[in-house]
């Protein structure tokens, strides 16, 4: 397993993520470590450089939610600002 890219803090949240991450497939890597550990297969400094891992992809999980989450909340105000005009 790939060591988790670190995402640049110092840069707007839209421009933090490498271009060919994936909120899925990040997912589907701590499912992964998640199976790796309850396996009982791994050593116990094993364990802990996993767990970093697993923190690392499930921040950048949190920061793209949370990216996603302020990008609806000003698009529902931008709804909110204007008046719907429907033709029937």
């Amino acid at each position: 397993m790939s060591a988790a890219q670190p995402i640049d803090h110092n840069r707007p949240p839209h421009e933090s993520f490498p271009p060919d991450w994936s909120y899925e497939e990040t997912v589907d890597k701590v499912e992964e470590i998640i199976e790796q550990v309850e396996s009982g297969n791994l050593e116990l400094s094993e364990i802990f450089d996993q767990f970093a891992i697993a923190v690392e992809y499930l921040h950048q999980c949190e920061t793209f939610l949370s990216d996603k989450k302020q990008k609806m909340g000003l698009l529902v105000e931008t709804l909110n600002d204007r008046p719907l005009e429907f033709e029937f």
